[in-house]
């Protein structure tokens, strides 16, 4: 999509002077640089790799996570791949400018002049950066460092060659943005560390004079651009991880020593202000939180590999960060579905089928140490063992959690759960003597945070006091995702929308006003009035938020242990009579049958039959919706650029000073 002028004055007006006045120097840059030639590369004589993999580190991956590596280095060799919904079968030898959703192809020319957010003339611009993050090359890397298969570092070696050479500095749609290019170093970084045993990989690298010029102008250009002011989210965390492993990694110029520093700086400065105390993510975006982490671990991997000291701060925020993931998922270690995801990852270096938070916890086991109320991490990976051989202990002297946080104030966000019986425990008995089914967890969010981060919050949705509702692990009450960012208004719209999740609308505005694609020019402010879970049968939550003011919408949640019951009870407190929407969006396996204002829920998990009882409040009208796009309404999105249609019961009617009261009562 092409941004309006409104658009540019609405950002513009988020901005503070500071971000404004730096926002002009860059512009004076981008200029200057359309002519000029530096001489990236002088005084690089004699370049050595040494930020090696400690000998034995290999031997630590275990022998099916190397499986599911291979197997997908396999299909990648073969030239088939998937991103974000679409199937590619051309990456023997890609074609780096192609969008293959659109059919489209990036025009070329100086970087800062291509206009990558309009899909009309450069196709759809996240289906052709996320080949050229180079993340599916760490995976070829990888398969040749475990296997010892020259064919897989062959291969890899023809694609960097390509790249470099079909895109040559500041020229192209992969010089426009700093995320892309940090995580690009990582992966550089990456491919090179695994492919060390490899006769060609310093030829490939430190002996290339391609390459260093490439590295050089990477690293040159993050210097000269960070993300500013406003936009120094997940970005800034990008640019300064990349930055920082290149750094030290490839410590080969001149300016590496400055970079190094320079970047430390703002990694550790960033993480702070990109992370609550609690060790949320503050762009209440969960999908952000692993990317950040991420990030912040393969950073912290790079210093400890090369000596250099981090602040403490440094470790400090990734534990916290690491606990809170482990304090937030549910019995199958997913995390919420908060805000905008959009499939970014940091570092790559597994097959598919391995669990990306699983993995995140099973590295922070092996980095921290696991807590004794952390969920068990089962499955395997190869990350983990490959990190935690570069990363040192460090210094443990930090207090951490003595039992499994489930209100983060600071976030707004607290997690009810409901009963699970343990394998500890046994199964249950009937009157009869036989086993019963093990009941599963109820998981529930409750959202009474703010509305993002920064004066855009670029990554918040307009979901203020929203429930979401898992059944061991099943969504029930689900947030139905993102979907996308660019080229389709009216879904991003939709996705992002008061509507599009479990809350409450009046008179058919959103609760927080958008400018725009990743710009909120108003944010509605929530605080949360009761979160207890001190009573194991009962846990209660309530909150409310100005997003309708003069009106208020308060809710209360409780969760009933013994009659495995959830009570959600909402009202408008003050401002004239307005029209009312309650929505409820139901998770893709689970079927419903409406009457009236009743609904009977059904799904199946593992083989087994599951229902719920859902008493919605009778004095609305209730219809179920599914799959509809005009406008949308009715669809889950499980991956960035995956949709499907999901049922979705809207309740309308008038917000008259009385309560409207749902119960949520499961079955097994």
């Amino acid at each position: 999509m092409t941004m309006s002028a409104g658009w540019y004055l609405r950002r513009l007006s988020a901005m503070g002077p500071g971000e404004v006045g730096g926002r002009a120097v860059d512009a004076v840059r981008r200029r200057w640089w359309r002519s000029a030639r530096p001489d990236c590369c002088s005084g690089v004589t004699g370049a050595r790799f040494t930020a090696v993999l400690p000998a034995g580190t290999l031997d630590a991956v275990a022998p099916d996570a190397a499986k599911r590596l291979v197997a997908e280095a396999d299909r990648l060799m073969a030239g088939y791949a998937e991103y974000f919904g679409v199937e590619r079968d051309d990456l023997v030898d890609p074609d780096w400018w192609f969008d293959p959703k659109t059919g489209r192809r990036a025009p070329s020319g100086y970087a800062f002049d291509v206009p990558y957010r309009d899909e009309e003339t450069v196709g759809d611009i996240k289906q052709i950066w996320e080949l050229s993050r180079h993340q599916y090359l760490t995976v070829l890397a990888a398969a040749y460092a475990v296997t010892g298969d020259e064919r897989y570092a062959e291969r890899v070696a023809h694609h960097l060659r390509s790249w470099w050479a079909g895109n040559p500095p500041l020229r192209g749609v992969h010089w426009t943005s700093g995320i892309e290019l940090g995580i690009r170093l990582l992966s550089w970084v990456w491919v090179r560390r695994l492919l060390d045993g490899w006769t060609g990989a310093a030829a490939l690298f430190e002996e290339n004079p391609v390459a260093l010029r490439q590295i050089w102008h990477h690293q040159r250009w993050l210097a000269a651009f960070p993300s500013r002011g406003s936009s120094a989210n997940n970005h800034v965390i990008a640019e300064a991880a990349g930055q920082f492993a290149a750094a030290c990694a490839f410590g080969w110029f001149p300016s590496s020593a400055r970079w190094r520093d320079d970047a430390l700086r703002s990694l550790d400065r960033h993480l702070r202000s990109n992370t609550f105390l609690s060790g949320l993510n503050r762009e209440l975006a969960s999908e952000y939180h692993g990317l950040v982490l991420e990030l912040g671990l393969a950073a912290l991997a790079e210093a400890d590999a090369a000596g250099v000291p981090v602040p403490a701060t440094v470790r400090l925020v990734l534990l916290r960060m690491t606990d809170a993931l482990a304090a937030v998922v549910d019995g199958r270690l997913r995390p919420p579905r908060q805000g905008d995801a959009d499939d970014g990852h940091g570092l790559v270096v597994d097959g598919s089928g391995t669990d990306r938070w699983g993995s995140l916890l099973a590295t922070g086991d092996a980095v921290f140490g696991r807590l004794a109320w952390w969920p068990e991490v089962t499955g395997t990976d190869v990350r983990t063992p490959l990190l935690a051989a570069l990363i040192g202990p460090g210094v443990r002297t930090w207090t951490r959690p003595a039992s499994r946080p489930v209100h983060f104030p600071d976030a707004g966000m607290t997690i009810l759960r409901g009963p699970e019986k343990g394998p500890e425990d046994g199964p249950e008995k009937s009157p009869e003597g036989s086993p019963e089914k093990r009941p599963g967890e109820i998981w529930v969010r409750c959202d009474g945070g703010p509305h993002g981060f920064l004066s855009i919050a670029a990554h918040g949705h307009a979901d203020a006091l929203s429930v979401e509702v898992r059944h061991d692990g099943v969504d029930v009450l689900a947030d139905p995702g993102t979907y996308c960012y660019h080229g389709q208004p009216e879904w991003r719209q939709y996705f992002r929308s008061t509507l599009g999740h479990n809350t409450l609308r009046l008179d058919g505005r959103d609760q927080s006003v958008s400018g725009g694609p990743f710009l909120w020019t108003r944010h509605a402010e929530s605080r949360v009035l009761v979160a207890d879970t001190s009573n194991p049968e009962v846990s209660r939550w309530c909150a409310e938020h100005d997003g309708y003011r003069p009106s208020t919408h308060r809710r209360r949640v409780e969760l009933t242990a013994a009659s495995r019951e959830l009570r959600v009870v909402d009202e408008v407190r003050g401002g004239p009579r307005a029209a009312v929407e309650l929505a409820f969006h139901l998770g893709p396996t689970v079927a419903a049958e409406l009457e009236g204002s009743r609904a009977v829920l059904t799904w199946t998990v593992d083989g087994e039959d599951r229902s719920a009882v859902l008493d919605l409040p009778a004095q609305l009208s209730w219809r179920a919706h599914r799959g509809e796009s005009n406008p949308p309404l009715g669809w889950y999105s499980a991956g960035f650029g995956r949709k499907e249609p999901a049922t979705t019961l809207v309740g309308t009617g008038v917000a008259d000073g009385a309560e409207f009261v749902t119960v949520l009562g499961f079955h097994g």
